[in-house]
């Protein structure tokens, strides 16, 4: 499958690409060819250099904890989960989780790596740790 037309946004807003190609297993970021920097959040102009040439683009997935806090909930609740803050080797920083360790073992400096998963019936990006990178 391709990537969604970024000239499309007129029918389909660029939140709506993101959504749509996350529900369908892939996670893209943007690219600008004005700056030539990676750009997320989903947006219709660079939040760099202002240009409107954005593209979608399969990010490499690595990234590094750069700030992390754990939710604590009752077990009945679905129990503690953390928060992160996550690097991408691309240069853009989003929030997910780290999955496949307890909250507690997730540290600042972690390298990760992101993978998309369904929840609720919608795609979700996560992460879990790169044991490469440990």
């Amino acid at each position: 499958m391709t990537a969604p037309d970024q000239t499309d946004s007129a029918s389909q807003g660029v939140e709506a690409q993101y959504r749509q190609a996350l529900d369908e297993g892939r996670f893209l970021i943007q690219h600008c060819a004005g700056c030539d920097r990676a750009v997320f959040y989903p947006r219709m102009l660079c939040p760099h250099c202002g240009a409107d040439k954005l593209a979608w683009t399969t990010p490499d997935g690595r990234g590094t904890v750069y700030s992390t806090t754990v939710v604590r909930r009752k077990p009945e609740a679905g129990g503690d989960y953390n928060v992160a803050l996550i690097d991408l080797s691309e240069g853009v920083r989003l929030m997910s989780r780290v999955e496949g360790v307890k909250p507690e073992a997730v540290r600042i400096g972690m390298g990760v790596r992101a993978q998309v998963i369904q929840q609720d019936g919608h795609g979700l990006v996560v992460f879990v740790p790169n044991k490469e990178a440990q």
